[in-house]
């Protein structure tokens, strides 16, 4: 079911945000986490790390995500960077840029944003574009 890119992290889920959870700040996790409750704040992966974010259908978060992997069925408010893999099941719901390395999307995902491939060595996650001359 899974393929050699989605196991890349080992180990269980070790931060869970229960569905009648909300968490008003910056969340910072490492390895494995489920969000089924909201956030209202960006949600961060340790970097150089790996790490899986799962968000489940109940999920919510308002602002930005940046992760290694990122599994959403739920909706997100907020750019986002995937430094390794983003899954878009068929319930989720993004508004926000999204960057990736490599993408998933099930029929019934909706992105409200744009999608930018990332190459290797880019810079991090930024709010707003600059172009620099």
């Amino acid at each position: 079911m899974f393929t050699k890119t989605k196991s890349a992290v080992n180990g269980p889920i070790d931060t869970l945000i229960g569905a009648n959870t909300v968490i008003e700040g910056h969340l910072r996790f490492r390895g494995g986490a489920r969000i089924d409750g909201m956030v209202k704040g960006s949600v961060t992966a340790e970097e150089g790390q790996p790490s899986m974010l799962v968000l489940s259908e109940s999920g919510r978060i308002e602002g930005p995500v940046r992760v290694a992997q990122l599994v959403i069925n739920g909706r997100i408010e907020g750019a986002i960077q995937a430094d390794e893999l983003i899954d878009l099941q068929p319930k989720a719901h993004v508004v926000g840029d999204v960057r990736y390395k490599a993408l998933e999307m099930h029929h019934g995902a909706v992105i409200e944003g744009t999608l930018t491939h990332l190459e290797s060595a880019r810079p991090g996650l930024k709010l707003a574009v600059s172009r620099d001359a």
